[in-house]
This record gives C-alpha cells, sequence and structure tokens, in this order.
C-alpha cells in the first residue's frame, strides 16, 4: 500500500518509486508533482538542447558552476555529465 506523503507531494506512488530508485526527496518530489500534474508532460522530451555528451567540457563546467555542483574542477567531462544528470 502506498505511503500518504502529505499535501507537498501529488502523486504518492511515483514518489515512493523513485525514492526506492535511489533519487533524493527533493527530486522524487519534483517529478512526482510535476507527473501528477495536468499541465506539465515531464516524461516528453524537453528543449532543443543537444544531449550532454555532445556540449565542451567548458560548457558543461559552466552548467554545473551554475548549478553548484560541488568538486566541477576536479571532474572529467565523463564526470561532469554524470554530475548534471544526478542533480
Amino acid at each position: 500500500m502506498t505511503k500518504d506523503h502529505g499535501p507537498s507531494i501529488k502523486d504518492d506512488e511515483t514518489y515512493e518509486n523513485l525514492r526506492e530508485d535511489g533519487a533524493s526527496k527533493e527530486k522524487a518530489a519534483r517529478i512526482a508533482n510535476a507527473q501528477a500534474s495536468d499541465s506539465q508532460e515531464p516524461g516528453k522530451k524537453g528543449g532543443n538542447q543537444p544531449p550532454y555528451e555532445e556540449w565542451t567540457k567548458d560548457d558543461l563546467y559552466d552548467r554545473a558552476q551554475e548549478l553548484d555542483i560541488d568538486g566541477r574542477s576536479d571532474m572529467d567531462k565523463d564526470e561532469l555529465i554524470e554530475a548534471l544528470r544526478n542533480n
């Protein structure tokens, strides 16, 4: 049975599944709430940005800096991509 996580979580089942898969509480809540909203389509492909693999390391670093990802200055390109995707 799915636990009720209160009014701040709109889709408890999705939230629990994401937490079981290792997502942070914040990330699971964002996705679960977007999934429950009729005005959002979280499964739909986003904007027109190319995949991170096509970005330069400098561009990846700049984005990591915008998101305040710790340890970014010591990361190689693959590590930056992973950190950005897991943020």
